[in-house]
């Protein structure tokens, strides 16, 4: 079994602060204006039922929290859930860790896979102060891997290079990390996150999403990629179904042995060269992967509650049941409560929010 990468853990962060005194000033001062921030969460137990993890790994650890953490990180009866973290994000990934935690049946079965592109001791120090108790792993994420291939897009928010870490996972999760559950940032779980975990993915699917068959799928690319029958021909003998790539269950072993990531940076390449989309990571996914992913039911992503990319306008739930709000768009839930216009669902996700308020009553 490969071992796994060490973590940044809290004996790290602890070394930066005593020992590098002029960075130690700025991470302190950063510490106490959005670490500070945020309240501690309750712990989760397992219920009597849950897997027992025992420790199959023999690598080396530097404090307690990475011996636990080694006992999960390699394991297929732990749930692994990936998350991209930085400071403007911040606030919805707290509360998507909670949710996530809170409705589990098995939370401390869950291993988080965290990463960012900076700000990673910052950032390391908020999830440990409020979440103490959690399994997670840091990795960073280097904005050079694909700023020479961004394209800009109808929203600049959409261009941040994190954005397109998903793209890159079975290359900075470690190779014994098999599946994962990506997440972003700007959602909540109302549901047992094993249960979108264990999506069947069938013999030769290499992720698993909700797809939307009935979207205007042409809607996505320009007229200058359906005028050129080489491109157009992508499509061909393939049912082309939009899926959102906010939420997904990918198999990281078909990854890494179909290389993926070369895939979706061949065609980020030929964009840059001719245009062929308007938005940012997601044509990519859709031109590598639509019409051969394993269907997850819509009740796992209600997407599209932040309103549309340019006015960010209230919208309401898709018909059905729901298992995860996902406020997808240009509209964030702490953006409209705080400047007091919400829409009617964001007092949804309220209750998972993690943030110091003068009527805390632990602030």
């Amino acid at each position: 079994m490969q071992k796994p990468k060490p973590p940044f853990s809290l004996f790290y962060l602890i070394l930066s602060l005593l020992f590098l005194p002029s960075q130690s000033s700025t991470i302190n001062n950063a510490t106490n204006t959005i670490a500070q921030q945020f309240k501690e969460a309750p712990q989760f137990y397992n219920s009597p039922n849950c897997p027992s993890i025992t420790d199959d790994n023999d690598g080396d650890s530097n404090d307690k929290k990475g011996n636990l953490d080694d006992m999960y990180i390699c394991s297929d009866q732990a749930v692994h859930v990936a998350m991209t973290l930085d400071t403007t994000y911040i606030r919805g990934s707290m509360a998507a860790i909670l949710s996530v935690l809170q409705h589990s049946s098995c939370p401390q079965n869950i291993f988080f896979h965290f990463v960012s592109s900076s700000n990673a001791s910052l950032l390391y120090a908020t999830i440990f102060k409020s979440f103490p108790y959690l399994k997670f792993q840091l990795y960073p994420f280097h904005d050079s891997t694909v700023s020479g291939i961004i394209s800009t897009s109808i929203r600049s928010a959409l261009d941040c290079p994190l954005n397109y870490a998903r793209s890159y996972l079975a290359n900075l999760l470690p190779l014994c990390v098999r599946r994962v559950v990506y997440l972003d940032s700007d959602l909540i779980l109302v549901d047992d996150i094993s249960k979108l975990a264990a999506t069947p993915l069938g013999e030769t699917s290499v992720l698993a999403a909700p797809e939307y068959c009935n979207a205007n799928f042409t809607s996505y690319f320009t007229p200058t990629f359906w005028s050129n029958p080489s491109l157009s021909l992508t499509f061909a003998d393939r049912k082309a179904c939009y899926f959102n790539t906010g939420v997904m269950v990918i198999d990281l072993e078909r990854w890494r042995a179909g290389d993926y990531t070369t895939k979706i940076e061949e065609w980020m390449e030929l964009q840059k060269r001719m245009r062929i989309y308007e938005l940012g990571s997601l044509p990519p996914f859709l031109l590598v992967f639509a019409g051969k992913i394993a269907p997850v039911d819509h009740r796992w992503n209600q997407h599209g509650l932040g309103g549309d990319n340019f006015r960010g306008l209230c919208r309401d739930l898709h018909f059905g049941p729901v298992s995860l709000l996902h406020w997808s768009g240009k509209g964030k839930p702490w953006a409209r409560l705080d400047a007091n216009r919400p829409c009617p669902l964001d007092a949804l996700w309220a209750p998972y929010d993690l943030l110091q308020t003068p009527f805390s009553l632990d602030s």
